[in-house]
């Protein structure tokens, strides 16, 4: 700081350094400005209240006003030039010093400096020549000189220092704000004196607060008019330095309108409002505190509950702990965002469901998302569809219609509905229905469209087929009414079929009754006339006869749909080859035979017996025709009866089925007798040539395994039967002709005998009795269920299956099995209703002796029953379950063991597995022979009575696929069936485990000594 004027002045800034040095001062002190600007004040005045010249300390008056920067400006003066001195002018060089002046109480004298005098508006020269205080402030503001005055006359009263801002009006209009600051010298005897001071421009200094202030002013009003909230926080760091809260220094008006917080500056976040306070929140507000780089972001704040869209700004540069936070918060379209796609996702997976095509579109119509349905359908990608795509698969002569619908729509913001064809995969085109709704907002625009496509190619053809109905209805009514009328016709004949079955039923019920009472009679009566040679012979002849009623009554109960079936899962092509050499014989050989079997041949579910049986008849039937010459054709091969074929024919369902048609080349059959050639007893042969029952047999045989028979002849031209059997997805089972041999052996065991014809039960008790068995009597299932409740020991329930009274056999049976487990059950029946039978076959676990049987056939079935519950039930008392030989000793064999009773096989397997034997395990014959095919065996383990083959004829077929191998026969009978292998070991039932252990390693040293 410099002068041009002379005052001896000294300018010190608030810390006691000197920083401006007048040439009056340097002229007072001998010191330049150089050698002092920059040193503290103690430089130049010391203790002692001296002031320290170039030539050595000086006894100097002081005079220090206070300065605006919180310094002080010192006026010296030396003894001698006291009163010249205060009568310099003051006026400095710095821009806020205007001048100084020096009040000369008592005489009203102003004495002042040339700037001082024109900031007043006062003639220079008068005022420094002096002049009154009046002339001076006449140049202060109006509004302020009152003020001012009192101030002056405060400080010359003795009150404080005088130190006053006020306005000043300056000769060109302007307006100042000064400061003006001094202070009162005494005379002698406290009397004031003079009154020196010195006056600061500080009208930039009020400018610039003034404009502070606006701002300020501008500043708040948009602080608090902002809709968003803001505010201002201090970050608190832990001792690593990790900010773990902050506080709020300030908060505009909508702050809690956005946090739900009130009263909120003063307090922190965690310590006072939200302990849970996420930490990432802090982490992001200390990373723009410490970098002064800004943020915007949006996160959720759990801990109240809400979503924020935020943007963060350092405050007083970087490393401060202020950060300013404009925020609003978004928790509501946050919500509704996360609603719009939980509805999104349940609209997609409602959409994936549907069976129909469901698409999207954007406003503006382009296509943009595609439900599984719609690709799989087009064999396109979604990429492929996405926008006009959809157009590639749109038929082209309908997408001219399609797209200016779409447009329409769009248009009018209304729903989309048209139809048109749809390529699929395969290039073929399927009309569809298709709609499209918009979905609006709440001012009516559009979001979105979500269209559907729904296949109504069906619908469409039947319109077509409605116009072509509408065009040709007269010839169509006459159609159908033919149609109706043979349909009318069909269902006659078949309720007259039906009617005719349930008689022949009946009627084959009480025969078969009379069948048995007359065989059991003839064959007691064969061991009377034992050696008589004629009389035998008769009783031979009328036993023929009855065999022959038995098999009349056979095709009776067959047409009737009343006899008990044991349907097989077949092939009927390698079933007829089998049959090849039966057919010739007994056809003859005038007749020339061709068997055609088509390729992927189906298989069936059908009784391999009443195939066989049915085929014959025809076969026969067909001879007949031709009077033995001629040719036969037998055709097997798949077909597919339709809706339209099963609508004019009754008792027939649409499907597939398995179809077996034997044609001829006779004389054919005119419509008259084509109308009852199913009915039984109606034949076109000669008297005593037929009994009629052949075709009835085919006919009831067809309806009872839900199949269907067809017959087609023309008079000259021959004659087809077709069989239809529904086909069967199952594997094929294996079929073998049943073997039937051997003499009755009789036993001792009680058999509980219930039938209800005198006769026919008679006939029983004698034949059993002369059997050897004890038998026990009952009329009907009551009486028998008494007998059984009585307490006494019975071995064999043998029942009738049709009988009198409210409680049937099978449930008679049931009871009984209850009270005595052990107890073996055999029904027995000509008629069986649907008791034992259902759906055509026999019941499981149930055992059945058709009527009329022999008396071998009845001993036979009941010893194999007993051995099989003996063997179930029995093993070697006190038999340790491993005594087998040790392994060093024997190696180990594999057995393949045949019991059609399961819980024998299943005893009989666990003790050979103990024994130390690999076990396979048949319930058939068919499963034995699979198995033998399939791997090697060492033993063949199997009962005699199989439900589909004769023990002896599958060893047999065994050894045939496996030849040496060792044969063991486990059965109820005393000997090895006739034909079997001289090395078969017979192992009788019920057996033990010693006794099983010994078969078994006897046919093992019969093997290893014939090989």
């Amino acid at each position: 700081m410099d002068t041009t004027l002379t005052p001896p002045l000294v300018f010190v800034s608030s810390d006691n350094v000197i920083s401006g040095w007048s040439e009056g001062a340097e002229r007072l002190l001998g010191w330049s400005r150089d050698d002092v600007v920059g040193r503290p004040l103690s430089a130049i005045f010391d203790e002692r209240g001296f002031f320290i010249g170039s030539t050595g300390p000086q006894d100097l008056d002081a005079e220090k006003v206070p300065s605006p920067d919180g310094g002080s400006v010192w006026a010296l003066r030396g003894n001698g030039r006291q009163l010249l001195e205060e009568q310099l002018e003051l006026t400095f060089a710095n821009a806020d010093v205007i001048g100084a002046w020096d009040w000369d109480i008592a005489a009203d004298r102003v004495v002042a400096d040339t700037r001082f005098a024109q900031a007043f508006g006062v003639n220079p020269e008068s005022a420094r020549e002096g002049l009154p205080l009046a002339h001076f402030a006449a140049g202060i503001h109006p509004d302020d000189r009152a003020r001012v005055t009192r101030e002056i006359e405060d400080a010359v009263a003795g009150g404080p220092a005088f130190n006053s801002e006020y306005r000043i009006l300056r000769s060109d209009g302007s307006l100042s704000h000064v400061l003006a600051r001094g202070r009162l010298v005494q005379a002698k005897g406290h009397r004031p004196a003079r009154f020196p001071g010195v006056l600061f421009d500080i009208t930039a200094r009020r400018l610039a607060e003034s404009d502070a202030h606006a701002n300020r002013q501008r500043y708040r009003s948009l602080f608090e008019m902002l809709p968003d909230g803001f505010c201002v926080i201090k970050m608190i760091w832990d001792a690593d330095g990790v900010p773990v809260d902050y506080e709020f220094l300030e908060v505009n008006s909508a702050f809690e309108n956005h946090t739900g917080i009130t009263s909120a500056v003063g307090k922190r976040v965690r310590r006072d409002i939200a302990a849970g306070h996420e930490q990432y929140w802090f982490d992001i507000y200390g990373k723009v505190a410490r970098t002064g780089e800004p943020v915007s972001f949006e996160n959720s704040a759990e801990a109240l509950g809400r979503w924020y869209q935020v943007q963060a700004f350092p405050i007083d540069g970087v490393g401060s702990e202020h950060v300013a936070v404009l925020f609003s918060d978004v928790t509501d379209r946050r919500r509704t965002e996360l609603a719009l796609k939980a509805s999104e996702a349940e609209f997609r997976t409602l959409s994936q469901s549907m069976l129909n095509h469901v698409w999207t579109a954007r406003p503006d119509g382009q296509l943009d998302w595609f439900n599984d349905r719609v690709l799989a359908f087009s064999g396109k990608s979604a990429g492929e569809l996405v926008g006009n795509g959809w157009a590639s698969i749109v038929h082209p002569d309908d997408l001219e219609k399609a797209a200016a619908t779409w447009s329409a729509a769009l248009a009018e913001n209304e729903v989309y509905q048209t139809e048109f064809r749809i390529r699929r995969a395969d290039g073929r085109y399927r009309w569809h229905l298709v709609r499209a709704v918009p979905v609006k907002g709440e001012c009516g625009d559009v979001w979105r469209w979500v269209g559907t496509n729904t296949d109504i190619d069906h619908a469409k053809k039947n319109e077509a087929a409605l116009a072509d109905l509408n065009a040709t209805l007269e010839e169509r009514i006459a159609e159908r009414s033919e149609q109706l009328l043979l349909s009318q016709k069909a269902l006659q004949q078949s309720q007259k079929m039906e009617t005719i079955g349930k008689l022949t039923g009946g009627v084959a019920h009480d025969f078969n009754n009379l069948l048995q009472v007359v065989a059991g009679n003839l064959q007691l009566l064969s061991r009377d006339v034992s050696g008589n040679e004629r009389a035998a012979s008769r009783v031979d002849n009328a036993l023929a006869g009855v065999a022959r009623g038995a098999k009349l009554a056979s095709q009776l109960l067959a047409f009737g749909r009343r006899q008990a079936l044991e349907p097989k899962v077949i092939n009927v092509g390698r079933f007829v080859k089998g049959m090849d050499d039966l057919l010739r014989r007994s056809i003859g050989e005038g007749v020339d035979i061709e068997v055609i079997v088509a390729g992927g041949l189906w298989n069936t579910l059908a009784d391999p017996t009443q195939v066989e049986n049915a085929l014959l008849n025809l076969a026969i039937n067909a001879r007949d025709a031709m009077d033995g010459a001629g040719k036969l054709t037998i055709e097997v091969g798949n077909a597919f009866l339709d809706d339209h074929y099963a609508a004019t024919h009754a008792d027939v369902s649409a499907g597939q089925y398995v179809i077996l048609a034997v044609s001829d080349t006779g004389s054919g059959m005119s419509p008259d007798i084509l109308e009852q050639v199913f009915e039984p007893f109606f034949s076109t042969k000669p008297e005593g040539k037929g009994t009629g029952l052949g075709l009835s047999m085919v006919y009831g045989f067809a309806k009872q395994s839900n199949g269907h028979v067809k017959i087609y002849s023309e008079e000259g031209h021959g004659t087809t039967v077709k069989l239809y059997l529904p086909r069967e997805i199952a594997e094929e089972e294996r079929e073998t002709a049943v073997h039937t041999a051997g003499a009755a052996v009789g036993g001792t065991e009680t058999v509980l005998v219930v039938e209800d014809d005198d006769e026919v039960r008679n006939t029983v008790v004698e034949t059993l009795g002369d059997l050897g068995y004890r038998v026990l009597t009952a009329r009907d299932a009551q009486s028998g269920l008494s007998v059984v409740e009585s307490g006494v020991a019975i071995d064999v329930l043998f029942t009738d299956v049709v009988m009198p009274g409210t409680l049937k056999s099978p449930e008679m049976a049931k009871l009984a099995k209850a009270r005595l487990p052990n107890l073996v059950v055999l029904f027995t029946s000509g008629y069986t209703e649907n008791s034992i039978v259902h759906g055509g076959k026999l019941d499981h676990g149930v055992e059945l002796l058709s009527k009329p049987y022999t008396r071998e056939a009845l001993d036979r079935r009941i010893r194999h029953l007993l051995a099989n519950r003996r063997q179930a039930t029995q093993r070697e008392p006190g038999a340790a379950t491993n005594t087998a030989t040790p392994a060093e000793e024997r190696a180990p064999l594999k057995l393949l063991l045949v019991e059609d009773d399961f819980l024998i096989r299943m005893n009989t397997a666990e003790v050979l597995r103990d024994l130390g034997h690999d076990v396979i395990e048949a319930g058939t014959a068919a499963q034995a022979i699979s198995a033998a095919e399939a791997t090697s065996i060492d033993i063949l383990l199997t009962d005699i009575g199989l439900p589909d083959m004769q023990g002896g004829d599958l060893a047999v077929a065994v050894r045939e696929i496996r030849p040496g191998i060792g044969i063991v026969f486990a059965t109820g009978e005393t000997s090895v069936p006739p034909g079997a292998d001289p090395s078969a070991v017979l192992l009788v039932k019920p057996y033990t485990e010693r006794s099983l252990k010994l078969a078994i390693d006897s046919a093992n040293e019969r093997e290893a000594g014939g090989a």
